[in-house]
């Protein structure tokens, strides 16, 4: 029966894959006060995770700091895969007194590859500025409203993303003086 279970010839339910993820008290939080989002499955350590639309991040984020989290402890970003979405994200947290169980949120925003546009969130949090350009020059995450979005790892005429799973690398590397 086992065995049953398990085998990859076995068709999928798609509504037993999406399972509905249980609602954290961020979740709770941002549904009483009219915010629009998607809870998602707690991530390995447990943190509480929520889907954003780009287009309503800065509202949400804005009321996060307002509730209290002040602290950006994280941004980046991945690659679902060849022709599928770039992902940004944001570890948040809540410092307080309580300095040995802070509450902690992730925020992920699902974007398109054609066009991967996200508001900056810099001007909530400061923290997000070096972060936003490192992934804006490794997978072409355009952040919004960011003071001086311009590549940080790579050369400023470098062509593509190297951190997209599609990304193909030049055959030719031109060499550089070094300063």
């Amino acid at each position: 029966m086992a065995e049953e279970v398990n085998s990859p010839n076995k068709a999928v339910n798609p509504q037993e894959e999406t399972a509905i993820a249980p609602v954290g008290p961020v979740s709770t939080w941002l549904t009483t006060n009219g915010f629009e989002h998607q809870s998602l499955t707690a991530d390995h350590l447990g943190v509480e995770m929520v889907q954003v639309e780009a287009d309503l991040l800065l509202p949400l984020c804005t009321a996060l700091y307002a509730y209290g989290f002040n602290y950006l402890q994280c941004q980046g970003a991945y690659d679902e895969g060849p022709g599928k979405s770039l992902v940004s994200f944001y570890h948040l947290v809540k410092l307080t007194e309580d300095t040995r169980n802070p509450e902690e949120v992730r925020l992920k925003v699902f974007l398109p590859r054609e066009n991967p546009v996200v508001p900056s969130v810099y001007w909530i949090w400061k923290a997000a500025d070096w972060q936003e350009r490192e992934c804006y020059d490794m997978f072409g995450i355009v952040y919004e409203g960011h003071p001086n979005l311009k590549r940080i790892l790579m050369p400023e005429d470098w062509v593509g993303w190297p951190l997209r799973k599609d990304y193909i690398s030049p055959d030719f590397y031109e060499l550089q003086d070094a300063y």
